[in-house]
């Protein structure tokens, strides 16, 4: 049984010499990928960056914030969509430079109004093809921020 992370006593106010930073290895940017699944179906709904402020935001509250690179500051999960991630777990692979996150996501997790951002598939010859259409319409989610 998974617990709310932000429940977790164990993970609140993370500190800098916790050994998780021993162990995390950020790029020279200073990010992490973190992919985030569904948790229960184990259904891959996107990818994102994190940097040490978010992640230990993210550890902290137990919603998903991650770094956008194109705004260059946090980006807390829903906080303009209204379709948030409550994370459940994080783990670190091998290696110290990926992230996986179990959540529960509200609603659509793609800024397309898909469930996924994995929803075009390539065929061997290279073809591009929709798995799936929008479940939302991008400008009900975003208003103006939607049109660019």
């Amino acid at each position: 049984m998974h617990r709310h992370m932000a429940r977790d006593e164990s993970t609140m106010g993370v500190s800098d010499t916790a050994p998780l930073w021993e162990r995390v290895r950020f790029d020279s940017n200073g990010l992490i990928p973190a992919i985030a699944t569904q948790s229960g179906t184990g259904e891959v709904l996107m990818m994102a960056w994190m940097n040490r402020e978010t992640l230990r935001e993210t550890l902290e509250t137990g919603r998903a914030v991650y770094w956008s690179r194109s705004r260059g500051r946090p980006w807390r999960k829903g906080e303009t969509s209204g379709q948030m991630q409550t994370v459940l777990s994080v783990r670190l692979d091998c290696d110290g430079d990926t992230l996986l996150l179990e959540v529960d996501q509200k609603g659509v997790a793609c800024h397309t109004g898909r469930r996924s951002c994995f929803y075009l598939e390539i065929d061997p010859s290279g073809n591009v093809r929709e798995l799936c259409a929008p479940e939302v319409d991008p400008a009900v989610l975003y208003g103006d921020a939607a049109k660019g």
